[in-house]
């Protein structure tokens, strides 16, 4: 068994996996516009998986379970869309904002951290709608119109980073108190 499954086995892993996997799921449930896990769940995993690869494969794989519960539930343009490789390349760059938390895991860090993949997303999202777009002028006045236009959401972007964050890693913290030995299986 290669070291990457068996930290995947492990109870730590398994926990890890089951964590993140749970707030996938709420994307699947009624939730104001952009009050989403999907940040959360890659600091989350970019701080706390042992193998960065890892880190990086099961929030991608979770966002992808759960695009295709979107797609099933709603019809294959809610899940699947042609910004999804942007959306992609988010999370995975949020997984490396997760990597800096290693070892400075606290409310601030954890906060601060989430804000910025929240702007992040935020940011990049929007140029690529604006990117190419027949709706918006290719222009600097254009892109502004489109980050002016996507600011209703930024509000509820961040509230959810925020509060996915404190579920995921306070979760953390109360399953790692009681149960000690998860702090550091895996390791």
């Amino acid at each position: 068994m290669s070291k990457a499954a068996e930290l995947l086995l492990s109870p730590r892993g398994r926990t890890l996996v089951a964590m993140i996997a749970l707030v996938a799921l709420a994307r699947l449930l009624p939730h104001p516009p952009n009050f989403a896990p999907a940040e959360s769940m890659a600091l989350f995993a970019g701080a706390l998986f042992v193998d960065r690869r890892l880190a990086l494969l099961v929030p991608l794989a979770a966002m992808a379970l759960s695009d295709i519960g979107l797609a099933v539930l709603f019809g294959a343009g809610y899940g699947f869309h042609a910004l999804l490789p942007v959306v992609y390349a988010c999370i995975a760059g949020t997984v490396l904002l997760g990597f800096l938390l290693r070892g400075r895991i606290g409310v601030a860090s954890v906060a601060a951290a989430s804000i910025a993949s929240a702007v992040g997303f935020f940011l990049v999202t929007n140029f690529a709608v604006w990117w190419g777009s027949s709706f918006y002028p290719q222009d600097g006045a254009g892109l502004l119109a489109c980050y002016v236009a996507a600011l209703p959401f930024l509000k509820n972007a961040i509230a959810g980073a925020l509060f996915y964050s404190l579920l995921l890693f306070g979760g953390w913290a109360m399953l790692t108190r009681r149960w000690p030995a998860l702090a550091g299986a895996g390791r």
